[in-house]
Protein backbone atom coordinates (compact mmCIF):
# COMPACT_ATOMS: atom_id res chain seq x y z
CA UNK A 1 0.00 0.00 0.00
CA UNK A 2 1.15 3.09 -1.28
CA UNK A 3 0.32 6.98 -0.08
CA UNK A 4 -1.21 8.72 -2.51
CA UNK A 5 -1.71 12.71 -3.11
CA UNK A 6 -3.68 13.12 -6.40
CA UNK A 7 -3.91 17.24 -7.67
CA UNK A 8 -6.81 17.79 -9.77
CA UNK A 9 -8.95 14.83 -8.27
CA UNK A 10 -12.21 16.92 -8.63
CA UNK A 11 -12.00 16.65 -12.28
CA UNK A 12 -13.19 13.75 -14.95
CA UNK A 13 -9.63 12.60 -14.89
CA UNK A 14 -8.78 12.95 -11.24
CA UNK A 15 -12.01 11.22 -9.95
CA UNK A 16 -11.29 7.91 -12.03
CA UNK A 17 -7.63 7.94 -10.55
CA UNK A 18 -8.82 8.61 -7.47
CA UNK A 19 -11.02 5.89 -7.50
CA UNK A 20 -8.71 3.37 -8.81
CA UNK A 21 -6.10 3.75 -6.25
CA UNK A 22 -8.48 3.40 -3.74
CA UNK A 23 -9.95 -0.02 -5.27
CA UNK A 24 -6.23 -0.63 -5.19
CA UNK A 25 -5.89 -0.54 -1.66
CA UNK A 26 -3.74 2.69 -1.63
CA UNK A 27 -4.04 5.74 1.00
CA UNK A 28 -5.35 8.66 -1.17
CA UNK A 29 -4.87 11.76 -0.49
CA UNK A 30 -6.56 14.54 -2.67
CA UNK A 31 -5.99 17.79 -3.23
CA UNK A 32 -9.37 20.23 -2.91
CA UNK A 33 -9.68 24.24 -3.63
CA UNK A 34 -12.31 26.04 -1.28
CA UNK A 35 -15.06 25.81 -3.85
CA UNK A 36 -14.52 22.41 -5.48
CA UNK A 37 -17.56 20.14 -5.14
CA UNK A 38 -16.29 16.69 -3.75
CA UNK A 39 -19.36 14.92 -2.88
CA UNK A 40 -17.82 11.85 -5.66
CA UNK A 41 -14.53 11.83 -3.87
CA UNK A 42 -16.35 11.76 -0.40
CA UNK A 43 -18.23 8.62 -1.02
CA UNK A 44 -14.72 6.98 -1.79
CA UNK A 45 -13.57 8.01 1.15
CA UNK A 46 -10.16 9.23 0.24
CA UNK A 47 -8.71 12.02 2.85
CA UNK A 48 -9.54 15.78 1.63
CA UNK A 49 -6.78 18.43 2.09
CA UNK A 50 -6.82 21.91 1.05
CA UNK A 51 -5.05 23.68 -0.95
CA UNK A 52 -4.51 25.28 -4.40
CA UNK A 53 -1.22 24.51 -6.67
CA UNK A 54 -1.42 28.48 -6.95
CA UNK A 55 -1.04 28.97 -3.38
CA UNK A 56 2.54 27.40 -2.61
CA UNK A 57 2.27 27.45 1.44
CA UNK A 58 -0.71 25.23 1.21
CA UNK A 59 1.33 22.74 -0.75
CA UNK A 60 3.91 21.77 1.89
CA UNK A 61 1.49 19.87 4.41
CA UNK A 62 -0.66 18.29 1.15
CA UNK A 63 3.08 16.65 -0.08
CA UNK A 64 3.73 15.77 3.32
CA UNK A 65 4.26 11.42 4.19
CA UNK A 66 3.31 11.30 -0.07
CA UNK A 67 5.39 8.07 -2.06
CA UNK A 68 3.97 9.39 -5.32
CA UNK A 69 2.03 12.60 -6.29
CA UNK A 70 -0.12 12.18 -9.58
CA UNK A 71 -0.18 16.09 -10.71
CA UNK A 72 -3.57 16.49 -12.47
CA UNK A 73 -4.23 19.99 -11.67
CA UNK A 74 -4.59 22.29 -14.52
CA UNK A 75 -6.37 24.78 -16.76
CA UNK A 76 -7.70 24.37 -19.62
CA UNK A 77 -9.39 27.44 -20.48
CA UNK A 78 -8.28 31.10 -20.20
CA UNK A 79 -9.09 34.28 -21.60
CA UNK A 80 -5.20 35.21 -21.82
CA UNK A 81 -1.62 32.97 -21.66
CA UNK A 82 -1.13 34.67 -18.39
CA UNK A 83 -4.06 32.96 -16.82
CA UNK A 84 -2.60 29.21 -18.71
CA UNK A 85 0.73 29.98 -16.50
CA UNK A 86 0.03 31.37 -13.60
CA UNK A 87 -1.82 27.54 -13.18
CA UNK A 88 0.50 25.29 -15.54
CA UNK A 89 3.79 26.62 -15.32
CA UNK A 90 3.30 28.54 -11.42
CA UNK A 91 1.36 25.24 -10.05
CA UNK A 92 3.51 23.30 -11.34
CA UNK A 93 6.84 25.08 -10.01
CA UNK A 94 5.21 25.11 -6.67
CA UNK A 95 4.57 21.64 -6.34
CA UNK A 96 7.79 20.52 -7.55
CA UNK A 97 9.19 22.80 -5.23
CA UNK A 98 7.38 21.62 -1.91
CA UNK A 99 8.70 17.88 -3.23
CA UNK A 100 11.92 18.93 -3.37
CA UNK A 101 11.87 20.48 0.21
CA UNK A 102 11.00 16.82 1.39
CA UNK A 103 13.85 14.90 2.75
CA UNK A 104 13.13 11.85 0.68
CA UNK A 105 10.53 13.48 -2.22
CA UNK A 106 7.93 11.36 -3.44
CA UNK A 107 7.76 10.26 -7.55
CA UNK A 108 5.63 12.60 -9.40
CA UNK A 109 3.63 11.57 -12.28
CA UNK A 110 3.03 15.00 -14.60
CA UNK A 111 0.26 14.85 -16.48
CA UNK A 112 0.69 17.21 -19.38
CA UNK A 113 -0.80 16.88 -22.64
CA UNK A 114 -0.07 16.67 -26.45
CA UNK A 115 -0.77 19.67 -27.00
CA UNK A 116 2.26 20.75 -25.12
CA UNK A 117 4.23 18.97 -28.15
CA UNK A 118 2.00 20.27 -31.14
CA UNK A 119 0.42 18.83 -33.88
CA UNK A 120 1.48 16.26 -35.90
CA UNK A 121 4.38 16.72 -38.45
CA UNK A 122 4.42 15.34 -41.98
CA UNK A 123 2.02 13.36 -41.72
CA UNK A 124 3.73 11.01 -38.90
CA UNK A 125 2.38 10.37 -35.42
CA UNK A 126 4.17 12.60 -32.47
CA UNK A 127 7.05 10.53 -30.42
CA UNK A 128 8.73 11.44 -27.46
CA UNK A 129 12.10 12.42 -29.19
CA UNK A 130 10.77 14.67 -31.56
CA UNK A 131 10.97 18.63 -30.85
CA UNK A 132 8.16 20.34 -29.33
CA UNK A 133 6.37 23.22 -31.37
CA UNK A 134 2.91 24.18 -29.58
CA UNK A 135 0.66 26.04 -31.22
CA UNK A 136 -1.74 27.61 -28.87
CA UNK A 137 -1.64 29.72 -25.50
CA UNK A 138 -2.94 26.22 -23.89
CA UNK A 139 0.14 24.05 -25.30
CA UNK A 140 2.82 26.70 -24.80
CA UNK A 141 1.63 26.85 -21.02
CA UNK A 142 1.63 22.84 -20.39
CA UNK A 143 5.14 23.13 -22.22
CA UNK A 144 5.96 25.74 -19.98
CA UNK A 145 4.86 23.44 -16.03
CA UNK A 146 7.08 20.73 -18.22
CA UNK A 147 10.11 22.71 -18.42
CA UNK A 148 9.37 23.96 -14.88
CA UNK A 149 9.19 20.35 -13.68
CA UNK A 150 12.30 19.45 -15.17
CA UNK A 151 14.03 21.55 -13.32
CA UNK A 152 13.68 19.67 -10.16
CA UNK A 153 14.53 16.29 -11.89
CA UNK A 154 17.67 16.15 -9.95
CA UNK A 155 15.70 16.24 -6.81
CA UNK A 156 12.49 14.87 -7.37
CA UNK A 157 12.18 11.28 -9.38
CA UNK A 158 9.65 12.90 -12.37
CA UNK A 159 8.13 11.48 -15.25
CA UNK A 160 5.80 13.17 -17.65
CA UNK A 161 2.98 11.63 -19.21
CA UNK A 162 1.04 13.18 -22.38
CA UNK A 163 -2.33 12.34 -23.26
CA UNK A 164 -4.35 12.92 -26.53
CA UNK A 165 -8.14 13.45 -26.65
CA UNK A 166 -9.41 11.85 -23.30
CA UNK A 167 -13.12 10.40 -23.39
CA UNK A 168 -15.05 7.95 -20.95
CA UNK A 169 -17.83 7.91 -18.42
CA UNK A 170 -18.60 12.01 -16.66
CA UNK A 171 -16.36 13.62 -19.79
CA UNK A 172 -18.68 16.61 -20.89
CA UNK A 173 -16.20 17.78 -24.07
CA UNK A 174 -16.18 15.07 -26.15
CA UNK A 175 -19.86 14.97 -24.94
CA UNK A 176 -20.24 17.61 -27.27
CA UNK A 177 -19.33 15.30 -30.49
CA UNK A 178 -21.66 12.94 -29.45
CA UNK A 179 -24.77 15.01 -29.27
CA UNK A 180 -25.14 16.38 -33.10
CA UNK A 181 -25.01 13.19 -33.83
CA UNK A 182 -27.24 11.46 -30.88
CA UNK A 183 -29.89 14.10 -31.94
CA UNK A 184 -29.52 14.63 -35.48
CA UNK A 185 -27.02 12.30 -37.13
CA UNK A 186 -24.89 14.71 -38.26
CA UNK A 187 -20.94 15.23 -37.56
CA UNK A 188 -19.55 19.01 -37.94
CA UNK A 189 -15.68 18.59 -39.53
CA UNK A 190 -13.61 21.93 -39.21
CA UNK A 191 -12.15 22.41 -42.20
CA UNK A 192 -11.84 20.36 -45.38
CA UNK A 193 -8.14 18.62 -44.59
CA UNK A 194 -8.45 15.24 -43.79
CA UNK A 195 -7.01 15.86 -39.93
CA UNK A 196 -6.26 12.65 -37.92
CA UNK A 197 -6.40 12.43 -34.10
CA UNK A 198 -5.11 10.24 -31.35
CA UNK A 199 -7.86 9.49 -28.49
CA UNK A 200 -7.43 7.89 -25.26
CA UNK A 201 -10.14 5.95 -23.30
CA UNK A 202 -9.92 7.21 -19.36
CA UNK A 203 -9.78 3.84 -17.76
CA UNK A 204 -6.28 3.20 -20.19
CA UNK A 205 -5.21 6.67 -19.18
CA UNK A 206 -5.13 5.43 -15.16
CA UNK A 207 -3.43 2.05 -16.37
CA UNK A 208 -0.75 3.62 -17.98
CA UNK A 209 -0.32 6.20 -14.89
CA UNK A 210 -0.25 3.96 -12.40
CA UNK A 211 2.68 1.83 -14.58
CA UNK A 212 4.53 5.14 -14.71
CA UNK A 213 4.88 5.60 -11.12
CA UNK A 214 5.83 2.07 -10.61
CA UNK A 215 8.23 1.31 -13.70
CA UNK A 216 8.36 4.48 -15.56
CA UNK A 217 11.75 5.99 -16.44
CA UNK A 218 12.66 9.42 -14.88
CA UNK A 219 13.21 12.30 -16.18
CA UNK A 220 17.10 13.76 -16.62
CA UNK A 221 17.16 17.79 -15.70
CA UNK A 222 20.94 17.81 -17.71
CA UNK A 223 21.55 20.31 -20.60
CA UNK A 224 18.31 22.16 -20.48
CA UNK A 225 17.36 25.53 -20.83
CA UNK A 226 14.09 26.98 -21.98
CA UNK A 227 12.98 29.43 -25.20
CA UNK A 228 11.22 32.61 -23.33
CA UNK A 229 7.28 31.76 -22.90
CA UNK A 230 6.56 34.16 -25.86
CA UNK A 231 8.02 32.36 -28.52
CA UNK A 232 6.02 30.22 -30.68
CA UNK A 233 8.90 27.86 -30.23
CA UNK A 234 8.45 27.51 -26.86
CA UNK A 235 10.50 24.01 -25.42
CA UNK A 236 13.15 22.69 -24.12
CA UNK A 237 16.54 22.30 -25.69
CA UNK A 238 19.10 19.49 -25.44
CA UNK A 239 20.45 19.24 -28.89
CA UNK A 240 21.89 15.98 -29.87
CA UNK A 241 21.06 14.66 -26.47
CA UNK A 242 18.78 11.75 -26.48
CA UNK A 243 18.12 12.21 -22.90
CA UNK A 244 16.40 15.51 -23.05
CA UNK A 245 13.24 13.13 -23.57
CA UNK A 246 13.63 10.22 -21.27
CA UNK A 247 10.85 9.96 -19.13
CA UNK A 248 8.32 10.91 -21.31
CA UNK A 249 5.88 8.71 -22.77
CA UNK A 250 2.70 9.23 -24.96
CA UNK A 251 -0.59 7.00 -24.44
CA UNK A 252 -2.88 6.85 -27.27
CA UNK A 253 -5.18 3.96 -29.31
CA UNK A 254 -3.53 2.23 -31.90
CA UNK A 255 -6.61 3.27 -34.14
CA UNK A 256 -6.19 6.97 -35.42
CA UNK A 257 -8.90 8.08 -36.69
CA UNK A 258 -9.85 10.96 -39.39
CA UNK A 259 -11.99 13.57 -38.00
CA UNK A 260 -15.27 12.01 -40.20
CA UNK A 261 -14.16 9.13 -39.36
CA UNK A 262 -14.60 9.71 -35.55
CA UNK A 263 -17.94 11.07 -36.44
CA UNK A 264 -18.79 7.99 -37.81
CA UNK A 265 -17.87 5.57 -35.37
CA UNK A 266 -19.47 7.56 -32.91
CA UNK A 267 -22.92 7.42 -34.79
CA UNK A 268 -22.03 3.41 -35.02
CA UNK A 269 -21.55 3.32 -31.23
CA UNK A 270 -24.63 5.34 -30.61
CA UNK A 271 -26.83 2.48 -32.75
CA UNK A 272 -27.02 5.12 -36.04
CA UNK A 273 -27.32 3.30 -39.81
CA UNK A 274 -25.52 6.56 -41.20
CA UNK A 275 -23.59 9.74 -39.63
CA UNK A 276 -23.65 12.79 -42.65
CA UNK A 277 -20.37 14.36 -41.79
CA UNK A 278 -20.19 17.97 -42.91
CA UNK A 279 -17.20 20.02 -43.34
CA UNK A 280 -16.88 23.24 -42.27
CA UNK A 281 -15.22 26.46 -43.79
CA UNK A 282 -12.55 27.64 -41.33
CA UNK A 283 -13.00 31.17 -41.77
CA UNK A 284 -16.92 29.88 -40.23
CA UNK A 285 -14.96 28.06 -37.35
CA UNK A 286 -13.07 31.33 -36.57
CA UNK A 287 -15.82 33.58 -36.61
CA UNK A 288 -17.93 30.97 -34.27
CA UNK A 289 -14.45 30.96 -32.35
CA UNK A 290 -14.32 34.50 -31.89
CA UNK A 291 -18.39 34.88 -30.96
CA UNK A 292 -17.64 32.57 -28.28
CA UNK A 293 -14.79 33.64 -27.28
CA UNK A 294 -16.82 37.37 -26.56
CA UNK A 295 -19.65 35.72 -25.24
CA UNK A 296 -17.33 34.35 -22.72
CA UNK A 297 -15.67 37.42 -21.91
CA UNK A 298 -19.38 39.00 -21.51
CA UNK A 299 -19.89 37.09 -18.88
CA UNK A 300 -16.49 36.62 -17.05
CA UNK A 301 -16.25 32.48 -17.97
CA UNK A 302 -14.25 31.69 -20.50
CA UNK A 303 -15.66 29.36 -23.20
CA UNK A 304 -14.86 25.85 -23.85
CA UNK A 305 -14.49 26.29 -28.05
CA UNK A 306 -12.72 29.33 -28.41
CA UNK A 307 -10.02 30.79 -30.36
CA UNK A 308 -7.54 29.22 -28.58
CA UNK A 309 -9.20 26.18 -29.69
CA UNK A 310 -9.36 26.99 -32.88
CA UNK A 311 -5.76 27.45 -33.22
CA UNK A 312 -5.67 23.67 -32.55
CA UNK A 313 -8.13 23.01 -34.97
CA UNK A 314 -6.54 24.54 -37.43
CA UNK A 315 -3.42 23.36 -37.02
CA UNK A 316 -3.84 19.90 -38.80
CA UNK A 317 -3.51 16.09 -37.46
CA UNK A 318 -3.32 15.41 -33.71
CA UNK A 319 -1.65 11.90 -33.32
CA UNK A 320 1.16 10.27 -31.23
CA UNK A 321 2.78 6.68 -30.47
CA UNK A 322 2.58 4.85 -27.67
CA UNK A 323 5.54 2.76 -29.12
CA UNK A 324 7.64 3.51 -25.74
CA UNK A 325 4.97 2.74 -23.34
CA UNK A 326 4.18 -0.35 -24.97
CA UNK A 327 8.19 -0.98 -24.64
CA UNK A 328 9.03 0.47 -21.12
CA UNK A 329 5.80 -0.04 -19.48
CA UNK A 330 4.40 -2.98 -20.59
CA UNK A 331 1.16 -0.82 -21.27
CA UNK A 332 -1.40 -1.74 -23.50
CA UNK A 333 -5.52 -0.54 -24.08
CA UNK A 334 -7.89 -3.49 -22.47
CA UNK A 335 -10.12 -2.68 -25.69
CA UNK A 336 -10.15 -1.43 -28.98
CA UNK A 337 -11.28 2.35 -29.51
CA UNK A 338 -14.80 1.63 -31.50
CA UNK A 339 -15.83 -0.59 -28.27
CA UNK A 340 -14.55 2.23 -25.97
CA UNK A 341 -16.63 4.87 -28.09
CA UNK A 342 -19.48 1.90 -27.66
CA UNK A 343 -18.65 1.84 -23.80
CA UNK A 344 -18.77 5.33 -23.70
CA UNK A 345 -22.10 6.01 -25.28
CA UNK A 346 -23.79 3.15 -23.28
CA UNK A 347 -23.17 5.44 -20.13
CA UNK A 348 -23.76 8.62 -21.90
CA UNK A 349 -27.18 7.04 -22.47
CA UNK A 350 -27.49 5.45 -18.72
CA UNK A 351 -27.04 8.48 -17.19
CA UNK A 352 -29.19 10.29 -19.99
CA UNK A 353 -26.63 12.59 -20.84
CA UNK A 354 -28.03 11.93 -24.09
Amino acid sequence: MSKILVTGATGFIGQHLARALVERGDEVTCLKRKTSRVEALEKLGVRLVEGDVTDAESLRPAVAGADIVFHLAGLTTAFHLAGFLRVNEQGTRNLLEACAARPTPPVVIHVSSIAAAGPSQGGQPRKEEDTAAPVSSYGRSKRAGEIAARKFADRVPLTIVRPPIIFGPGDRAVLEIFKPISRFGIHLIPGYRRNYLSLLYVADLVSGLLLAADRGQRVRSDRIHAVPVGSDRIHAVAEGDKSENQGYYYLAHDESPSYADLGRWIGRALGRRRTICVPTLMPIVWFTAATSDLWGRMRGRPAVFNVDKAREAAAGSWTCSAERAKRELGWSCAAGLPARLKETADWYRRERWL
